[in-house]
């Protein structure tokens, strides 16, 4: 009997919850990640769990789904116990989760991704030819189109999103749990997402979300939960509630929507673009003779759709890949090949991908403090590591950037995504570089984090710092920037200075808008 079955053969009682959560109480060594956490969860509705970095969410939805097991406390499906052991029960109690890091073979088709664990059998053939026919109906009922016979990897973020959705439909769920799904997506995607929610509720399925954006959950949610510092503090229906309301109980305080600054006071040139070129991965021309300069005590932005050469950008000026023509400076200094060199001219780079390119998730926090400064003097004793020194530092980066639990010797996995991006940017201002290229600052990261992200970045522009920001959060580029270039088809398409950039006329420079370019004087 599959999974699925075995859930349609109970019956729920009568005007319960689609899912309650009781006194749940999780500790890891002697960090009490959930503290005596309830939470009741409407069937048929849209509920959203937002908190802090490292509040407690994902721990809980994980011990619901079966990736945890709770050490105290009780969980209610349609109103009756279960015991959720691991995945396996989640999935026969109708529970389907889709994670903030995909699960998905990447040289897997989409079918076989979605059958896999539950093929129905020693021959594939039979399981494969099934789940074609049900992927087809499921994709046309909810609006999850996806080429069965694409391989994953190839697949753009938006669509592999879509292939987890239909993995735990396939497998027949009624309760839907998204961890961070908007985190890596596009606008565009996120919107198409929320559509899918909406049809998803429409037909009678239970969806819970996590998510930090606040403006996103108050327009897709019926009902929010808030978690601080691994308690539940506060319930309210989205309708009467707002985004300000949501974030001081998020944090415990008031938090500034818009960061602060003064009017920008340029100095010399820190980074100098000259007609650079750079090509992809795939050997095409992704960066076309751009051009541009940051000024000390300037934030510069860079605003585009993904896909318009913001990131082959951004990894040529950090070293991590070949430039085919023109030239870099830092301080009037040409680079080379490599970013050794340009890190002791003082250029820092926070790449946009953490988890691929900023740390090493194995690694302990404090060994993830140190990469791509491991030959620094201070961490060395003869020819070997002084770890105790290493440690101490770290220890300092972590107070300074409120990285919690601040524990050098956790393993950088082991941190949420928010506390994972807070020690990679602590690694890098502090060591107070003349550069500093970021991407993606704030991605998978709270409010209460942002601001702070955001107050740091400023900090390094009042101190006579260069900074160059590329964010897929336009909000992000219009709040922090003092100009803003905008990138389309590998060229830069406009400039604006700070005060003067609407989002319409963004917008349409984003997307290639003929004869909308204008100049900063």
């Amino acid at each position: 009997m599959s999974s699925s079955e075995k859930r349609r053969n109970t019956t729920p009682t009568a005007g319960a919850p689609a899912v309650e959560l009781l006194r749940i109480n999780k500790w890891f060594g002697a960090v009490h990640a959930n503290r005596d956490v309830s939470l009741s969860v409407a069937p048929g509705t849209i509920h959203g769990i937002v908190g802090e970095n490292g509040a407690g969410k994902s721990t809980l939805m994980s011990i619901l789904y079966g990736f945890h097991r709770a050490d105290r406390g009780e969980i209610r499906i349609a109103g009756r116990p279960v015991a959720i052991r691991g995945s396996e029960d989640a999935i026969a109690a109708g529970i389907g989760m889709v994670h903030q890091h995909f699960m998905l073979v990447d040289t897997f088709t989409v079918v076989e991704n979605v059958i896999l664990g539950a093929e129905g059998g020693r021959l594939l053939a039979p399981g494969t030819h099934r789940a074609r026919g049900e992927l087809a109906e499921l994709a046309s009922e909810y609006a999850l189109e996806v080429p069965p016979d694409a391989l994953v990897g190839d697949l753009p973020v938006g669509l592999q999103q879509r292939v987890e959705i239909l993995k735990a439909l396939y497998r027949g769920a009624e309760i839907l749990v998204l961890d961070e799904p908007t985190g890596t997506l596009a606008p565009q995607e996120a919107d198409h997402l929320f559509r899918i929610l909406r049809r998803l509720k429409g037909q009678g399925k239970t969806i819970v979300l996590i998510t930090h954006k606040l403006r996103e959950i108050m327009a897709v949610t019926d009902r929010i939960s808030v978690m601080r510092q691994g308690r539940m503090v506060a319930h309210r229906d989205t309708a009467t509630t707002t985004v300000a309301e949501i974030a001081e109980l998020m944090v415990g305080r008031r938090v500034l929507s818009q960061v602060e600054k003064e009017a920008v006071k340029p100095g010399r040139d820190l980074l100098s673009v000259e007609n650079l070129r750079v090509r992809d991965d795939r050997g095409l021309s992704s960066v076309r003779n751009v051009s541009f300069s940051v000024r000390a005590g300037e934030i510069v932005g860079i605003a585009g759709v993904a896909g318009n050469g913001q990131s082959e950008l951004m990894e040529a000026l950090a070293g991590l890949r070949p430039v085919v023509g023109g030239r870099i400076l830092v301080a009037g200094k040409p680079v080379g090949a490599g970013g050794r060199l340009r890190r002791r001219l003082g250029l820092a780079h926070v790449p946009e991908d953490r988890r691929r390119m900023g740390l090493v998730m194995p690694f302990q926090a404090r060994e993830s403090a140190i990469l791509g400064h491991h030959d620094d003097p201070r961490y060395r004793r003869a020819a070997l590591f002084d770890w105790a020194a290493v440690s101490r530092d770290t220890a300092g980066k972590m107070d300074a950037f409120d990285v919690r639990p601040a524990d050098p010797r956790r393993i950088t996995a082991a941190f949420s995504g928010g506390n994972q991006q807070k020690l990679v940017l602590a690694r890098e201002i502090e060591r107070d570089p003349l550069v500093l290229l970021v991407g993606q600052p704030t991605r998978g990261v709270d409010i209460g984090a942002i601001e702070f992200i955001h107050r740091r970045l400023v900090a390094m522009r009042d101190a006579g710092r260069a900074v160059l920001l590329i964010s897929a959060e336009l909000d992000e580029i219009m709040g922090l920037s003092d100009r803003i270039l905008v990138m389309f088809g590998g060229t830069i398409a406009g400039e604006f200075p700070a005060g003067r950039a609407t989002e319409r006329e963004l917008g349409l420079l984003m997307a290639g808008a003929a004869g909308r370019e204008r100049s900063a004087p």
